[in-house]
């Protein structure tokens, strides 16, 4: 394959936050090989906190999905027609689709890419667009293939040595709310502090109520706890701080921006959570330990993987289903029952020893 005078690259990988950090590593394995490069990136404005001035990317296409919805079809179209304009300037040398959905494809299939590159088992016909298909042996949605080990199968494939699982993210220090670093600052140091992310996206992928009770209520007096959401999320979190309190708990919910969820992750001893953003930022960060739950979803697919991090898979018979919601007729979300609090407390000891 040849990949001398390459110049160009540009990544398109939209949404959603998790899976824009998970792609990271192939941006470092890219700028590691190709140092000299222009290397840029189209992302939705979900996740572009983690692009824009990110050290590893030059130029940053934006996809304001919600503003564009807002305004209606005329002006989004304007904008994305805009957007390909400057993209099709370019010339990139290499286009890649880190995405594989059409609305990943048709960017890089009106991009004017020289190489338009994706792997194989894309979805929505994504292919179509594509001039240099990887060939793989795993499934795009293979539960039990790593989806950073995946978008490394791109870097190889562009000669890149040496890869590692490695992220670089943005500095954020402008960005970190006062109110904030003046809650950590006033943590008892004497305590080691536990941030709880209880909520994502997909309600089959939430733990208990009770789970989080009783978590909470075991390491309240041991502990400083963190309870972060966001807005949206305060239903979850309020059900969680009904049924337990204390001193040494703080709740964040619908206070944090992402970038304080970065500066928190980075000053903590342990994060707990579903597979959801916040797991995927404390990863990102390289700084605490993290216990991961997972109950729809895969661990094996999405959970971060090193010696500090622990992840635990539903022992339900359907889990992983990778399902948004559950087909059960009957014990509707029956995994998130399979993994019980006196489990992860145990876990939780043994990481804090």
């Amino acid at each position: 394959m040849k990949n001398n005078n390459i110049k160009k690259i540009l990544i398109i990988r939209l949404s959603a936050l998790g899976d824009t950090i998970h792609t990271l590593p192939l941006a470092n394995a890219l700028r590691k090989r190709y140092p000299n490069i222009q290397l840029d990136w189209v992302v939705e404005d979900k996740a572009e906190k983690f692009i824009v001035n990110n050290p590893l990317i030059n130029n940053t296409y934006i996809i304001e999905r919600k503003k564009w919805k807002n305004n209606g079809i005329i002006y989004a179209a304007n904008e994305f027609f805009s957007i390909i304009k400057k993209i099709r300037s370019e010339n990139y040398d290499i286009v890649i689709d880190a995405q594989q959905l059409f609305k990943s494809s048709i960017i890089m299939g009106l991009s004017k890419g020289k190489r338009k590159i994706a792997l194989d088992g894309g979805r929505e016909f994504s292919w179509f667009f594509a001039n240099e298909i990887i060939k793989t042996n795993r499934k795009q949605f293979d539960i039990n293939y790593h989806v950073v080990k995946r978008n490394l199968e791109i870097a190889k494939y562009l000669n890149c040595q040496d890869i590692e699982t490695e992220f670089i993210i943005p500095d954020f220090n402008d960005e970190y709310s006062k109110n904030i670093i003046n809650i950590i600052k006033n943590l008892d140091t004497s305590k080691k502090t536990i941030l709880i992310a209880p909520a994502t996206t997909w309600n089959n992928k939430h733990w208990t109520i009770e789970g989080w009770v009783d978590l909470i209520k075991e390491f309240k007096e041991s502990c400083n706890i963190i309870i972060t959401a966001t807005e949206k999320e305060q239903i979850l979190t309020n059900r969680i701080l009904e049924k337990v309190s204390g001193k040494n708990i703080i709740n964040l919910a619908g206070m944090t921006t992402l970038s304080d969820i970065v500066y928190i992750c980075k000053n903590v001893d342990l994060v707990i959570s579903p597979d959801s953003g916040s797991a995927h930022i404390a990863w990102s960060t390289s700084h605490p330990k993290i216990i991961t739950l997972f109950f729809a979803t895969s661990k094996e697919r999405t959970a971060p993987y090193g010696e500090k991090y622990f992840s635990i898979q539903s022992k339900a018979e359907c889990s992983p289903c990778m399902k948004k919601h559950c087909k059960l007729k009957n014990n509707k979300n029956k995994c998130i029952q399979e993994i019980s609090s006196e489990e992860i407390i145990n876990i939780v000891k043994k990481v804090l020893q």
